[in-house]
């Protein structure tokens, strides 16, 4: 299924920060997932972490789980 997701690069992903365009996106595990529509992603800023970005290593201090992923659609895979 990863297969028909298209790639982005991490300067695609940067502009994906709702400051820029008004996409709000965040990679997680090679992932990109679009947090457009969450209210907990306002203006592109979810407590201390920015969109745009790969938020992989910063999950270990987030207080919520990787399932928190599950509820968002994986539009792109981060190269």
């Amino acid at each position: 299924m990863d297969s028909i997701l298209p790639n982005y690069t991490k300067a695609q992903l940067a502009l994906r920060n709702g400051q820029d365009r008004p996409e709000i996106w965040v990679a997680y595990q090679g992932k990109i997932y679009d947090m457009s529509h969450s209210r907990l992603w306002k203006n592109g800023k979810h407590y201390e972490h920015w969109a745009g970005q790969d938020l992989s290593d910063e999950l270990k201090d987030a207080p919520h789980t990787a399932q928190v992923f599950e509820k968002y659609q994986a539009i792109g895979i981060l190269i």
